[in-house]
């Protein structure tokens, strides 16, 4: 079940997380990389990584870049999850645990992307309420 943030109800916090998704799978096959399945195909651990994220980005939107990575790879650290070179759901490894200044420029403009558009989502939806 998702909570509510502070910001969104529930279901607006997961529309963020689907636009997120999305965005993020449109950036991976504009570098050619392997894509995330659509969020309706995709597993729940990639589902609850995404709505954790923008959890993290509604409750703290000022928060610099290093500390939504810090939060994501405590995240995967608590479930399990180690550095690998290669990213492996089974083994749980992922080439980006590691601390923010390592990560490649690619990773950190994903990381941007996955904050830029959990905001101007959240404000456009918190805008929309108003509307009457």
């Amino acid at each position: 079940m998702i909570a509510e943030s502070s910001t969104l109800p529930a279901e607006d916090v997961v529309l963020v997380a689907q636009i997120v998704h999305e965005a993020i799978r449109a950036y991976q096959a504009a570098l050619s990389e392997a894509a995330a399945e659509p969020w309706e195909d995709a597993e729940d651990w990639q589902r609850e990584a995404t709505l954790s994220g923008v959890g993290f980005v509604l409750e703290h939107p000022d928060a610099p870049a290093c500390a939504q990575h810090e939060q994501w790879m405590a995240d995967k650290l608590a479930q399990g999850w180690r550095y690998g070179a290669v990213k492996d759901a089974g083994r749980r490894t992922h080439p980006s645990l590691v601390p923010y200044t390592e990560l490649p420029e690619s990773e950190r403009r994903k990381d941007a992307l996955f904050r830029a558009v959990a905001i101007a989502v959240a404000a456009t939806l918190k805008a929309r309420a108003f509307v009457v």
